[in-house]
C-alpha cells in the first residue's frame, strides 16, 4: 500500500504532547474517541488528564475543557501552577474551562429513570463557550460512586461515551484501578476506544511509575510497560521504542586528550556524537582517562557535563591537579559543569530525567558518566540496561559525545560490562592491571572501535605529574614486559648494546692502525724506491755519457789518421 494510501485509511490521532506517549501510541490518542486512564492514588492520572488539555490549548490551538469531580478548579489550578502552567490566563483567553461538580453518594437514589443529563447540559456549555476539542473527566469512581447495579452502570457509560463521540470530543476519562479487573467496576474498559493502564511499584525501596497501552482499537501500539516521570515539567514517557535508530553520525574527529591514545584511534581520537566505554578494575585509570577527554574538549572551547556518582567535585579537581589537569580553569569559564550525587539519590526513571534536565539546560557537546557500575544499585540489571539504553539514543540524537566509566572486579570477565550495555558503545578501551613479579602495573588496549583503524596493541601506560603518558610495546624473551621487568630488561639489552658498540669501536681502531701501519710502509718503500730510481737514473746517465765521449774519441782518432 502507498504511503498515502496508508494516510487515507490509518486512524485520525490526536497528540497529546506527552514526551513519549505520543511515540508509544503511534501519534497520540484515537481522534474524537474516548480513552480511559486507569490506575491507583497517586500514579499520575489527572496529571496525564490535565497534560492532554493543556498541551492541546497551548501547542495545537485545541481549546479543552476539564470536569473535575474530586478536586476545585482551585486546587487545580493552584496543583498545576508548579508545573509552570498558567491556567487561570488559558481560562480568561477562553483556552480552557474547569468546572468542578461535586457528587454526594448518599444524595444519589437508584432508579431505572435516573440519567445524566445534567451532566451533559453542563459539558455541552462548557464546550460551547470554549469550542473544545478536547475534554477530560476525572474520576469516574466519584461520579457513579452511588451505583451498584451494573446493568444502571454500563447503560450510562455507554451513554456518556456515546455523547462524547456524538459531539466529536477527544476526552480522556480517569478511573481506579480495580482489585480484581483493570478498574474498579470492570466496565469501563469495554466502552472505551483507547486504555491506558498506570500503575505505582516499590521495588528495594525505589518507586518507579509505569504505563502500559492495553488496548487501542484500529490502531498499533507499543504494548509493553514503559516506566514514565512526573517531574516538573510535567510527565514524559521514554521507552526504548521511542527513540528510532535514525540518528545522523559525523565524520568529525575529537581528540582523546592523549596523543598517543589518538594515534591508537587512527590517529585522529573518537567520532563526534560516539559513545565511548572506558572499563578497568579499581585503581586503573578510568576516571584519569575521562579527564583527559575533557580537558581536550574544554580546549576546544565545547561545554562539558561531567556525572560523578562517587566523588565530589572538589575531590575530583583535588586529585586531577596531580596529574597536571587542572579543571578549576574550565569551571570558572563555565565550560565544566559537575553534577554529583550518589546514584541512589533517585530511582533508574527520576535518574533519567534529571540527567536529561541538566543535559538540555547546560547544552553540552561532551558528557562523562562515571561510573555507570553504581546504577546497579538502584535497579536489577536488566533496569539499568534499559535506562541506558534510552539514555544513549537520546544523547546521539543530539549529536553529544558520552563517555561512560564502567567499575569490573578482579577475578572477573574482564571483556564484559556489569549492565551488559558493550553493545551499545562505539569505542571500548579496557584498561587492567598486569601482575608480574610482585608488581602490578597499568596497560590499555582497545577491544573494538566501529567505523575506523584502530591498534590491535596492548600498550603500558603511566599516570604522571605531567598526565597519561602511554609506552610503547615491549616485547621480552617471555612476551610483554611492564614495570620494573621492563627497565631490567631495557638495561640488560643497553648494556649488551654498549658493549657491542665498544668491540665494534675497538675493530675500527685496529683497522685504522693496520690501516695507518700499511701506509707508512707504502711510504716507506716508494721512498726507498725513489732513492734507489734516482741512483740507477744517475749510474745509467753516466754510462751513457762516457759511451758518447767514447765514441765521439774513436770518430776524432779515426779523423786524425786520415782513415776512409
Amino acid at each position: 500500500m502507498a504511503d498515502s494510501e496508508r494516510m487515507k485509511t490509518s486512524l485520525p490521532k490526536c497528540p497529546t504532547g506527552i514526551l513519549g506517549l505520543d511515540e508509544i501510541t503511534e501519534g497520540g490518542l484515537p481522534k474524537g474517541r474516548p480513552t480511559l486512564v486507569c490506575g491507583g492514588p497517586g500514579c499520575g492520572k489527572t496529571l496525564l488528564a490535565m497534560s492532554f488539555v493543556v498541551n492541546g490549548a497551548i501547542h495545537y490551538d485545541e481549546p479543552g475543557v476539564f470536569m473535575a469531580f474530586e478536586e476545585s478548579a482551585e486546587e487545580l489550578i493552584q496543583n498545576m501552577a508548579s508545573l509552570g502552567w498558567d491556567l487561570e490566563e488559558l481560562i480568561k483567553r477562553k483556552k480552557l474551562m474547569i468546572d468542578h461538580i461535586h457528587v454526594e453518594p448518599s444524595q444519589i437514589e437508584e432508579t431505572g429513570e435516573y440519567d445524566l443529563e445534567g451532566l451533559f447540559i453542563r459539558l455541552a456549555h462548557a464546550v460551547e463557550s470554549t469550542g473544545a476539542k478536547r475534554i477530560a473527566l476525572d474520576t469516574l469512581e466519584a461520579l457513579f460512586s452511588g451505583f451498584t447495579n451494573t446493568f444502571i452502570l454500563r447503560a450510562e457509560f455507554r451513554r456518556l461515551f456515546r455523547w462524547l463521540k456524538s459531539k466529536g470530543l477527544t476526552a480522556v476519562i480517569t478511573a481506579e484501578r480495580g482489585e480484581r479487573g483493570i478498574t474498579r467496576h470492570g466496565l469501563e474498559e469495554y466502552v472505551s476506544d483507547c486504555v491506558i493502564l498506570l500503575d505505582h511499584r516499590l521495588s528495594d525501596q525505589v518507586a518507579t511509575r509505569f504505563l502500559q497501552v492495553s488496548k487501542y482499537r484500529g490502531s498499533g501500539h507499543g504494548t509493553n510497560e514503559y516506566p514514565f516521570l512526573i517531574s516538573k515539567e510535567g510527565i514524559s514517557v521514554l521507552p526504548i521504542t521511542s527513540v528510532a535508530l535514525d540518528h545522523k553520525v559525523s565524520v568529525e574527529r575529537v581528540s582523546t586528550g592523549i596523543p598517543r591514545l589518538d594515534s591508537m584511534l587512527g590517529g585522529k581520537g573518537y567520532y563526534r556524537g560516539s559513545t565511548v566505554l572506558v572499563s578497568g578494575t579499581a585503581g586503573t585509570g578510568k576516571t584519569s582517562v575521562a579527564v583527559h577527554f575533557i580537558d581536550a574538549a574544554c580546549r576546544r572551547g565545547e561545554r562539558c557535563l561531567y556525572f560523578a556518582f562517587e566523588e565530589s567535585p572538589s575531590q575530583i579537581l583535588r586529585n586531577m591537579r596531580s596529574i597536571g589537569i587542572d579543571l578549576q580553569a574550565w569551571v570558572k569559564e563555565g565550560l565544566l559543569k559537575f553534577r554529583a550525587a550518589r546514584a541512589t539519590l533517585y530511582g533508574l526513571e527520576m535518574q533519567l530525567e534529571a540527567m536529561r534536565e541538566v543535559v538540555l539546560e547546560f547544552e553540552p557537546r561532551v558528557i562523562v558518566v562515571d561510573p555507570i557500575s553504581n546504577l546497579v544499585a538502584v535497579g536489577a540489571e536488566s533496569d539499568v540496561k534499559s535506562m541506558l539504553t534510552r539514555l544513549i539514543d537520546w544523547l546521539k540524537t543530539r549529536g553529544i559525545t558520552s563517555l561512560f566509566t564502567d567499575l569490573t572486579y578482579h577475578g572477573g570477565p574482564q571483556e564484559a560490562t556489569e549492565v551488559r550495555i558493550s553493545s551499545l558503545m562505539d569505542t571500548w578501551i579496557l584498561l587492567k592491571m598486569l601482575e608480574e613479579k610482585g608488581e602490578r602495573n597499568r596497560a590499555l588496549y582497545i577491544l573494538k572501535s566501529r567505523g575506523m583503524a584502530h591498534s590491535n596493541q596492548i600498550r603500558e601506560f603511566l599516570i604522571t605529574e605531567k598526565g597519561i603518558e602511554l609506552l610503547d610495546v615491549y616485547l621480552g624473551p617471555g612476551g610483554v614486559l611492564t614495570g620494573s621487568a621492563r627497565y631490567v630488561q631495557e638495561a640488560r639489552e643497553k648494556a649488551e648494546a654498549l658493549a657491542l658498540r665498544q668491540e665494534i669501536e675497538r675493530k675500527e681502531r685496529e683497522l685504522e692502525r693496520k690501516r695507518k701501519a700499511m701506509e707508512a710502509q707504502i711510504t716507506t718503500l716508494k721512498a726507498r724506491f725513489e732513492a734507489e730510481e734516482e741512483e740507477l737514473i744517475k749510474i745509467i746517465n753516466e754510462a751513457k755519457e762516457r759511451e758518447e765521449s767514447l765514441a765521439k774519441g774513436r770518430k776524432e782518432m779515426a779523423r786524425l789518421r786520415q782513415a776512409d
